[in-house]
């Protein structure tokens, strides 16, 4: 079983790849932590400690802590396409990390990934006919997918390609389509196996949901983009 210190970790470093908590912001004081999350000051300091560890934050005597602007590099730096063949070649990239990534997540989830993974799983069941809201509810859910894992390279990842990567047409979206239906029908199906922590069908249900997302753009003809 996870401890209460790694969920909290878990908790505050989606928090920081998400952008709730961006580069320069306070992390809220230990004593609003103990409060907001129901733990003791022993575990939010271990938590703290961790998050140092990795990079995330910095904490100056007196202040409180920082989270850390991640070092630029020249290394790989998405931009998403629009073309065709660009959302094509994009969707076989994810389907080679995020695949692995489900798999991951389903064997490492705890049970705060697993309540942020079914928050963004609820928030784009509500957004059909919002595109801009399903957007970005559908890359959270992808997103807090490579959270789960525990390795932040697949977190970072997929925080590189942001929103963009995901090429949703317009028409897909309304409500009395099957289309929309479906596509969330794929995504409680990822959930479901994650939630079970059964990481063969995590990774299966996640390469089902992304080798439909590719045959919808090809019945569909030329990628509109889903952002308002």
């Amino acid at each position: 079983m996870t401890s209460r210190t790694q969920q909290l970790v878990d908790t505050l470093t989606a928090r920081i790849q998400e952008g709730v908590i961006r580069p320069g912001e306070r992390l809220p004081a230990e004593s609003g932590l103990v409060e907001t999350y129901g733990v003791s000051r022993t575990v939010v300091r271990e938590a703290i400690a961790r998050l140092k560890a990795a990079g995330l934050i910095e904490t100056h005597h007196g202040r409180g802590s920082f989270v850390l602007a991640r070092p630029s590099t020249t290394g790989f730096e998405p931009a998403p396409g629009t073309s065709l063949p660009d959302v094509l070649d994009l969707l076989d990239f994810r389907m080679g990390v995020e695949v692995e990534a489900a798999g991951l997540a389903a064997g490492r989830r705890t049970e705060a990934a697993l309540a942020g993974l079914r928050a963004a799983l609820e928030s784009f069941g509500r957004a059909a006919g919002h595109p801009g809201a399903a957007v970005n509810a559908d890359f959270q859910f992808h997103l807090r997918i490579a959270l789960a894992t525990g390795n932040r390279y697949f977190g970072d990842l997929l925080a590189s390609l942001g929103p963009s990567m995901i090429i949703m047409p317009r028409e897909r979206l309304r409500p009395d389509r099957p289309d929309f239906a479906r596509i969330v029908a794929e995504h409680e199906s990822i959930y479901a196996a994650i939630d079970r922590e059964d990481a063969e069908g995590a990774r299966a249900a996640i390469r089902v949901h992304l080798s439909n997302s590719r045959a919808r753009l090809l019945n569909a003809g030329p990628p509109p983009s889903a952002h308002p």
